[in-house]
């Protein structure tokens, strides 16, 4: 058992510093995101100077969603039974191994493009376990009545992460792709041994056989639980049918004419919104109307990724992406927020995995989505398309989901 670390008794508005478990993770995921997303850029950069293809930067989402969809259920299955902290530092000491490999391949000129597509499989991999490892561990770190204050600065942190990664990813990939896989190997290795400092008390479960019924606990939880349901699946389908991510190298080069630099600044540019807005929420946490609000906030995001499709100018796309960006920070907030404060403690991991499963479903076969589409109708077409199908998912889940619809507070009096 780990060295008992409980959080100290703390009033909802006192600064979140004097949690010294909560201000490790919080700089582990700065650094390990940071790191992500600098190694995405010069990864999809490089397979497209490679190849050219747009059913190959799509392939790359295909590629981390199967073996995150294979793990899912195993790897919630684990979290709820070893230590979280430490699962999460094995997690980004293989990102950064990766990271070394891509390093080493770039600067010796052997990079292909079956490497950075097996290199894909291994971060879909890893990622089934340190996303909802990291999810699980952070209600353990805070009190329950700041949890919401927690989610919103963690986020604004993975913001600051999320705009400077691509950003000096992009410009340093001037200097060679080597250089930005070499930062992102030592990013990696910060991150784990901050991960690796946290404590918090750990007492194992009871050791009990895995069985099919264990395994689809966290499953059989989200069913009966409609608004969690709702809100989850309304992230997995708007962003599955309205992600554009995999098509930035292509609009950055062919559409609006930039380099690198440009791609950078467009992978950037929604986590410039979604920090503004994370700061707000920070300050003026959704305590009214939340169901409301996360389907408004989604048909805003089609509505920006509209006009991110039809933009020719380098900084309307800008401004829609960032518009976006937001938009999807209202929804990160109240769909966290829902499920970690209803989710019993002994199956947060089982249910942050399936969580997990649905962003990765998202975000990585929304990229292959928009791959395939691209290269059948283009990739104008393809983004206009996603924007439409996002507006029409919210229309549904209104009618789908009623219970999410009238959702009014966020935190329920209880949970105080």
């Amino acid at each position: 058992m780990s060295a008992p670390h409980p959080a100290p008794p703390i009033a909802a508005g006192a600064p979140l510093r004097a949690h010294t478990g909560f201000m490790r993770l919080w700089w582990s995921r700065l650094a390990g995101v940071g790191a992500a997303q600098m190694l995405m850029v010069a990864l999809s950069w490089q397979l497209y100077a490679l190849t050219g293809s747009a059913w190959d930067l799509g392939l790359v989402g295909l590629l981390q969603f199967a073996p995150a969809a294979l793990l899912a259920l195993p790897a919630g299955q684990l979290i709820d039974r070893w230590h979280r902290a430490r699962i999460a530092a094995a997690c980004m000491a293989v990102l950064g191994a990766a990271a070394a490999i891509l390093c080493a391949a770039s600067a010796g000129g052997w990079a292909s493009r079956a490497l950075l597509l097996a290199l894909a499989v291994l971060l879909g991999a890893v990622r089934a376990f340190q996303l909802p490892a990291t999810q699980a561990l952070t209600p353990l770190l805070v009190p329950a009545v700041v949890l919401p204050r927690a989610l919103a600065f963690s986020s604004g942190g993975l913001q600051i992460a999320i705009v400077a990664g691509p950003a000096v990813g992009g410009l340093l990939y001037g200097l060679g792709a080597a250089t930005v896989y070499a930062l992102c190997t030592a990013l990696f290795a910060l991150a784990a041994a901050l991960t690796l400092a946290i404590r918090y008390e750990h007492a194992p479960p009871p050791r009990a056989p895995v069985t099919l019924a264990t395994l689809l606990a966290g499953v059989r939880f989200l069913r009966h639980q409609t608004v969690l349901l709702g809100a989850i699946s309304l992230d997995l389908f708007a962003v599955l049918i309205g992600g554009a991510t995999a098509l930035l190298p292509i609009y950055a080069r062919d559409v609006l004419h930039t380099g690198p630099w440009g791609l950078g600044l467009l992978r950037a540019a929604p986590a410039v919104g979604a920090l503004a807005m994370s700061l707000v929420l920070a300050r003026r946490p959704i305590d009214r109307r939340a169901g409301p609000r996360l389907l408004a906030a989604v048909a805003v995001y089609g509505a920006a990724t509209l006009v991110f499709g039809v933009s020719t100018a380098l900084w309307l796309s800008l401004l829609a992406l960032a518009v976006a960006g937001a938009a999807d920070m209202v929804s990160v907030v109240v769909r966290q927020t829902l499920v970690q404060l209803e989710t019993p403690d002994a199956m947060r991991g089982r249910v942050s995995a399936v969580n997990a499963l649905f962003i990765g479903a998202s975000n990585q076969l929304g990229e292959f989505r928009a791959g395939a589409m691209a290269a059948g109708i283009g990739a104008v077409g393809s983004v206009l398309a996603g924007g439409a199908g996002t507006l029409l998912v919210v229309a549904l889940w209104q009618r789908l989901f009623p219970a999410l619809a009238r959702r009014d507070a966020l935190v329920a009096p209880s949970r105080g």
